[in-house]
């Protein structure tokens, strides 16, 4: 390029090299949001490293580049958009802590209706169910995605039981493990197979019946 200088002469101007970093995290985001849209579509099973290129516009070697297979692509996309779902949603991203106020059921209420909120968002629960149903055909895949993408966010559950059981609020032999699963599970459960509404409501009360039982109670004035 050249521009002209206050005598009239003209010299040349060294035009800004393109910015690596900014194309390729421009890339990245195409090749997030290709995967993403193909799995939900297609499935997994006819999901391709070519189909993703394709879509997001850059060639194979790009991808080959970045990941080693097209699971690589999609935990790592599928990361991203439940960070990104779970921040809007008022969650908790999975690198953090759940929150501690000192109230335990309030706390779990908390993230389990954001948990509500990026389980009905149709850019998190498309992809997210055609991955689940691979992982069920697929044992080796399921163990895989259940590993990389579920754990870490359940131990961070874990995480927040035994605080509680540090201040007393738990009883000392409860398996935090097991515990989460009380209100976990019934959830990921009445997800997957529709057998019922996600509302706040519903994950207010599996708080509820986890923490204080389904039981009745003796009166104080019963015998032991």
């Amino acid at each position: 390029m050249r521009e002209q200088t206050k005598s009239g002469e003209s010299k040349s101007v060294a035009k800004p090299a393109p910015d690596a970093s900014r194309r390729s995290e421009k890339s990245r985001r195409a090749i997030y949001a290709a995967a993403l849209e193909l799995v939900g579509e297609a499935g997994y099973a006819k999901t391709t490293i070519e189909g993703i290129a394709a879509r997001a516009g850059v060639g194979k070697q790009t991808i080959y580049r970045w990941w080693s297979s097209k699971a690589d692509v999609l935990m790592e996309a599928f990361l991203d958009l439940a960070e990104q779902t779970s921040e809007q949603a008022g969650g908790v991203p999975v690198d953090h802590a759940l929150p501690d106020t000192g109230d335990l059921a309030a706390d779990l209420k908390l993230v389990l209706r954001a948990t509500v909120d990026e389980l009905l968002d149709p850019r998190f629960e498309v992809p997210s169910r055609a991955l689940a149903a691979e992982g069920v055909a697929d044992e080796a895949l399921g163990r895989e995605f259940f590993t990389k993408l579920l754990e870490p966010s359940l131990m961070l559950y874990v995480q927040r039981l035994r605080a509680a059981q540090d201040a007393g609020d738990l009883r000392p032999g409860v398996d935090p493990r097991i515990a989460l699963e009380l209100f976990v599970s019934p959830l990921a459960q009445r997800w997957l197979q529709h057998t019922g509404p996600l509302t706040h409501a519903y994950t207010d009360t599996l708080v509820d019946y986890a923490l204080y039982g389904i039981a009745s109670r003796p009166s104080s004035g019963s015998a032991p």
